[in-house]
């Protein structure tokens, strides 16, 4: 009974800090994001680069320039991704943004740089570039027919938009600057600007208290939850509590819960980029280079979606509440899932598992990616932990690919899109792709012949430009015979 209590400890207690830590400025934003890509922006403006039709040498490296510049781990990404899927872009071009975009980001790509050396970080951006547009131009060729179904399910329900409007356009962008300013750990976001001491002596012993109910250790990367942490979560509670009676029926107009709800998720993310750290005399509130630039994105959010008209306005809030149904449960439940089943896994199997550059060293570390994921800066000082315990480099990048696209999560969640079809195909190419990248790279560190390596790479391409070619004649043969 106690060993059951302690995995449902290590799943509530993992929920509770992520949560606490990433919810509202990544996830929050990403919602709104994805609810004014479905109701404002054209189908025509999706397609134009993302659509199946368009040309392969402009829709795929698009999806990757998209991804490239969002420092989002991949639990965030995943309402963008339904958000231009919904909205017409291909299946390939998106499952491209989906892989690139937490794992192949700047940010992401700069901090692998500093912790584990460029040539790592010169590795993980070759390989992701390429792999994601492999099994984005795989995915679309073998669901072409449900990709072309799609494509005219969005004919039908977006066939009235004809243009985006500059209200439409301002709301996007001070969204994505919102989420911008909400995740990057810069200077001079990071700044304090001023600080106040609030005399409340409770303040440290409910830390304690927390550290107590959720305990951790930083140094494998796990997070507690802090007292600011905890006020976020209620925030959170509140903030759904309100929207269920303020979106549900939002196209018949708002209420009041519409706006205490709206009203309640802008303080929430002000709260949010707030420093509070309990001490012995009371409470230190520190006013930092975030909160200022979260106003500021939230009154240029404010600003513009004002002159959009009221149509345009409850269809933005309906999208952005159907994701949040669609998605946010499973995001819990995997999350609970994770935290349980991470009480079970041992760090210190590493080197016994992953400890050589072999297939089972780099499937372990897919599958191991699936349970102990971090989000997206979290996971490369983790990377650096495993890599001390004796992970051997080839197995660390295959993690490290495998990671951001394979959390339990995510799975959940992007079936909740696409369906279970399409999703479990997909986690196989992620896998078996992430697995191939391990072994060309530990190879690559273990001094392999650079011809050997060149060899196996090419033989790799070539088996993937023949997968391709055959499911090209398969489906246009199966378009001439319809």
């Amino acid at each position: 009974m106690s060993d059951v209590l302690h995995l449902l400890n290590g799943g509530a207690g993992n929920l509770a800090a992520y949560l606490a830590a990433h919810v509202l400025l990544c996830l929050l934003p990403a919602f709104f994001i994805a609810g004014a890509m479905a109701a404002l922006i054209p189908k025509a403006s999706i397609t134009r680069f993302l659509g199946r039709t368009t040309p392969r040498h402009v829709s795929y490296p698009a999806a990757a320039a998209a991804g490239s510049l969002l420092a989002v781990c991949s639990c965030t990404i995943v309402p963008l991704f339904a958000g231009i899927y919904r909205k017409g872009a291909g299946l390939g071009p998106a499952i491209t943004f989906l892989f690139f975009a937490p794992a192949g980001n700047i940010m992401a790509l700069a901090y692998t740089g500093s912790i584990l050396g460029a040539e790592f970080a010169a590795a993980r951006f070759v390989l992701c570039l390429l792999f994601g547009i492999g099994i984005g131009l795989l995915m679309a060729l073998l669901f072409w027919r449900d990709d072309a179904a799609h494509d005219a399910q969005t004919d039908t329900l977006f066939a009235d938009k004809a243009s985006i409007g500059p209200a439409a356009i301002g709301v996007l962008l001070s969204l994505v600057a919102l989420l911008v300013a909400g995740t990057l750990k810069l200077w001079p976001l990071t700044a304090t600007i001023a600080t106040v001491n609030l005399p409340l002596p409770w303040a440290e012993a409910w830390q304690a208290t927390l550290i107590q109910w959720v305990p951790f250790d930083a140094a494998k990367g796990e997070e507690g939850v802090s007292a600011q942490g905890s006020l976020l979560i209620v925030l959170l509670l509140l903030i759904g509590a309100t929207a269920w009676k303020g979106l549900e029926n939002i196209v018949e107009g708002a209420n009041r819960w519409t706006w205490i709800a709206l009203g309640l998720a802008a303080t929430t993310l002000g709260v949010a980029a707030l420093r509070l750290t309990p001490h012995a005399g009371g409470l230190q509130v520190a006013l930092t280079g975030r909160v200022v630039a979260v106003a500021l994105t939230l009154w240029a959010v404010l600003r513009y979606a004002r002159r959009l008209n009221p149509e345009d306005w409850q269809a933005w809030m309906w999208e952005s509440w159907r994701f949040v149904k669609q998605i946010f449960l499973l995001l819990v439940v995997g999350v609970f899932v994770v935290g349980v089943i991470r009480q079970l896994i041992q760090p210190e199997w590493i080197q016994a598992l992953a400890g050589q550059n072999n297939l089972q060293g780099n499937a372990v570390a897919v599958v191991f990616g699936v349970f102990m994921y971090f989000p997206t800066l979290v996971e490369v000082p983790v990377a650096r932990m495993f890599l001390d315990l004796g992970m051997h480099p080839g197995p660390l990048l295959a993690y490290l690919m495998a990671d951001p696209e394979l959390s339990l999560q995510s799975m959940l969640m992007v079936a909740a899109v696409v369906g279970r079809a399409k999703t479990a195909a997909y986690v196989g190419l992620v896998a078996g792709f992430s697995i191939c990248a391990g072994l060309l790279y530990g190879a690559w560190v273990d001094g392999i012949n650079p011809v050997w390596l060149a060899l196996g790479l090419a033989g790799f391409a070539a088996l993937l430009v023949a997968a391709l070619a055959w499911l090209q004649s398969r489906h246009q043969r199966a378009v001439a015979g319809s």
